[in-house]
């Protein structure tokens, strides 16, 4: 339980910091903290459940472009974030997604999910010491 709320805490200040870098990336959260929390927390279940399993499926494509497609599938998964943050109403955009799909939707998610990816790698280092004294 613990690290479910350690991973929701990561993803929070990543995609807090992938929202003041990317100018793609929009969300307007006001002073309502908690959808950002919600978000992070859709981002977590994601790449805990879904992601796991995209990748797996997309091993021999992995294999053949000597794994960018992992670029690709960050990216499909920061949109799918943003779907469901639309469905919930929350707030959280790349770019004119959802509905429209263009170029600046597809370059938004991907530079927003190496941001994340970049932070939360960052903090799941610093996080390890936890790990090793527990």
């Amino acid at each position: 339980m613990t690290d479910l709320v350690v991973k929701v805490a990561i993803n929070a200040v990543g995609v807090y910091i992938a929202i003041q870098i990317v100018p793609q990336l929009s969300f307007d959260f006001g002073e309502d903290w908690w959808k950002l929390g919600a978000v992070a927390l859709i981002l977590a279940l994601v790449n805990s459940y879904l992601k796991p399993i995209v990748k797996l499926l997309a091993f021999p494509i992995t294999l053949m472009t000597l794994g960018l497609v992992a670029f690709v599938i960050n990216a499909a998964m920061l949109l799918l974030v943003a779907l469901v943050s639309d469905q919930f109403a929350l707030g959280f955009r790349v770019a004119t997604f959802p509905p429209d799909i263009t170029a600046d939707v597809v370059i938004g998610a991907l530079l927003g999910s190496v941001v994340i990816s970049l932070v939360s790698t960052g903090l799941s280092m610093v996080n390890m010491g936890r790990k090793i004294v527990m």
